[in-house]
């Protein structure tokens, strides 16, 4: 009895299901593959618009920058050239005069109200 082979053979309808299922998963193989290709696709083109908004914008803030620079340097280029009497109003363009700046923790009031007298009313000068 030990070397009986009994053979059981499938039910028909268990093999018809089997062969479908691999037919369906075979067709959701390839939808994926599709899908995912369309998802490259897409990917692809959303960077390559990415890329071109940023080189753009790289292009606008270098051309700002470098016109803020020329005018920065036409200004302090003249540094040995300084007027009598503009000196204060030169440094109170580099001085920020909001009440509430952000960041101070001091009391720069006193400051601020000199450098403002100074710029209205500069000191004699001498010739």
């Amino acid at each position: 009895m030990g070397n009986m082979n009994i053979t059981r053979e499938e039910p028909e309808f268990l093999k018809k299901w089997k062969v479908e299922q691999e037919e369906r998963l075979k067709k959701k193989d390839e939808n994926e593959e599709v899908m995912k290709e369309k998802l490259r696709l897409q990917a692809r083109q959303e960077l390559e618009d990415w890329y071109k908004r940023y080189e753009t914008q790289l292009e606008q803030t270098k051309s700002t920058n470098r016109e803020a620079e020329s005018d920065f340097v036409a200004e302090v280029g003249g540094m040995n050239h300084i007027e009598p009497g503009s000196e204060w109003e030169r440094v109170s363009k580099h001085c920020d005069f909001s009440a509430k700046a952000p960041g101070h923790t001091k009391d720069v009031s006193r400051m601020r109200s000199i450098l403002l007298q100074l710029k209205q009313s500069p000191p004699p000068t001498k010739a």
